[in-house]
């Protein structure tokens, strides 16, 4: 019995001298009790680590034979037994991992599990460090509980092992990362290249593709050929597309892209695909106030103007006729290649009321309709057919001088009227309301007003020139200033009646002219 304790005692002095406290070996399993594990280190030596060492799952899992490093915390406790722990055998390896990234300069994998006072913690290999908000990317993060749960790559900013404090970046690993792919990317970046990207950001006027390492700008106008309102109609941030490299300027690392590019200009060949006379179909994607723009493939669009949606001579809004979305036959009545417009029709399509109105009508004929509108020039009357012809002002009255329409014609009054004449070809249609009588300056007027005859005259207006007056409340004359008479200091106002001698009569000027002297009348 002595003897074997004396073995006993020469093994583990012989232990002592090659396993000292504060190493790390590797571990196998004999046994596993209910207060820890019983592990076999090698030089005919075992040792214990205590069951708080392991997750009741991990206890119930291991098995003889699983090895795993383990610490030597001391070498023989109140039983003989070396005390190990396999959870400091792990930190000391994880801090010589960390360590020695830190000094390489190395990124590290690290998982964040929760955000802190002024950033994020982030669990490294089990230890936890600090990602201090300015270091978590180049720009700033809004929402930063959205980044709870997800792995990154780090770099280790600082490391103080007996304080357990490590500080990362995650911003200095991604300009790595970035500054590595942009020397990858640099060197496609040639005139027309394909190249996929990455969309990184959508703006009013573009969207910003990360090309690796690098981004690039694709304009607004540079997406489509056809219609855009708004970038993110195409695209969404996240997304992979493929794009073309229309310019790269190397000194300002700025790079201009084209999505549109990729398929030719529809432009190109549209005046082979569209001449003028070719019917069409598209769909009605914008109304302004002077048309509809039609969509008739990607890229082409053509405009109806609001003159060209439908006979009438004063069409209303193009919204009153056409809807967004709504598809329509169309006729091309013109084509610029150049300016890239394309102008249709819808009318055209319909037949003209003017072809009927020139197969009903001739000059000469009596027509009725009631007034549609008024101007200044005359007044617009509306004919079954559609189509309104002009009186004009001049063509109101024969012997009165009509200052604006509204004296003679109200809207909405039924009038019968001659035509003058008609052009259907420049759709114009011209009548007469005074041509319904005969013309009294051929022989009613020569024949009722004679040279020498005093006649009584209502004022109609005063000028420097003269005294425009209404003869017998009938026909106009006009009193020269050279034959005023100048008895009176009184002046003259418009509706004064005074007397006057007819001193000149002109059929063919329909002009009457008058003298207030030697007038036996009144005011003479």
């Amino acid at each position: 019995m002595e003897l074997k304790n004396n073995e006993m005692e020469r093994i583990y002095a012989e232990t002592f001298r090659q396993i000292r406290e504060g190493m790390i070996l590797t571990g196998r399993v004999i046994s596993v009790k209910q207060d820890g594990v019983i592990v076999d280190i090698g030089y005919k030596s075992e040792g214990f680590i205590t069951a708080e060492e392991f997750s009741p799952e991990e206890l119930a899992a291991l098995k003889a034979g699983d090895v795993f490093d383990v610490y030597v915390v001391s070498m023989r406790d109140a039983e003989g037994t070396m005390s190990l722990s396999r959870d400091k055998a792990s930190k000391i390896k994880t801090w010589d991992v960390l360590e020695s990234a830190f000094e390489k300069g190395a990124t590290i994998e690290g998982s964040i599990i929760g955000k802190t006072k002024g950033g994020l913690t982030v669990d490294i290999m089990g230890i936890k460090a600090f990602l201090p908000g300015s270091q978590i990317d180049t720009k700033a993060i809004k929402d930063m509980n959205g980044l709870v749960g997800k792995t990154m790559s780090f770099k280790i900013l600082k490391l103080n092992n007996k304080r357990s404090n490590i500080i990362v970046s995650r911003r200095a690993a991604s300009e790595e990362e970035r500054q590595k792919k942009k020397m990858e990317t640099v060197p496609k970046l040639t005139e027309r290249a394909r190249l996929e990207g990455t969309v990184k950001n959508i703006t009013d006027y573009g969207v910003f593709v990360d090309l690796g390492g690098i981004d690039g700008l694709l304009h607004i106008s540079d997406i489509s050929w056809g219609r855009i309102t708004h970038p993110s109609e195409f695209f969404a941030v996240g997304e992979t597309i493929e794009v073309i490299v229309l310019k790269f300027d190397e000194g300002q690392e700025r790079v201009t892209l084209g999505y549109k590019q990729k398929v030719p200009d529809p432009w190109l060949t549209v005046e082979e695909k569209y001449p003028v006379g070719t019917k069409v179909t598209g769909r009605v994607v914008s109304i302004t106030d002077y048309g509809a723009f039609i969509e008739l493939e990607q890229g082409i669009e053509g405009l109806v103007h609001v003159s060209e949606i439908d006979w009438s001579p004063r069409p209303k809004h193009p919204s009153k006729y056409l809807s967004i979305g709504e598809t329509l036959d169309a006729v091309v009545i013109k084509v610029d290649k150049e300016e890239r417009r394309l102008s249709l029709s819808v009318k055209q399509l319909k037949s003209s009321p003017w072809e009927l109105v020139s197969q009903k009508y001739a000059v000469g004929q009596k027509v009725s309709g009631k007034i549609r509108s008024i101007t200044e020039f005359g007044a617009f009357i509306g004919l079954p057919e559609g189509v309104d012809g002009l009186i004009h002002i001049s063509d109101m009255s024969w012997t009165k001088h009509i200052k604006h329409p509204s004296e003679v014609l109200k809207k909405g009054q039924k009038v019968e009227a001659v035509i003058l004449s008609l052009e259907p070809d420049k759709e114009r249609i011209s009548l007469g309301l005074k041509q319904l009588q005969p013309d009294p300056w051929i022989s009613e007027i020569p024949e009722k007003f004679k040279l020498g005859a005093e006649v009584s005259c209502k004022v109609l207006k005063v000028t420097d020139f003269g005294i425009f007056v209404e003869i017998e409340g009938w026909v106009e004359g006009l009193i020269y200033s050279s034959e005023v008479a100048q008895k009176t200091e009184e002046p003259f106002h418009e509706g004064n009646e005074i007397f006057a001698r007819i001193i000149k009569i002109d059929p063919e000027e329909r002009k009457i002219g008058l003298s207030m002297k030697h007038v036996k009348g009144e005011r003479a």
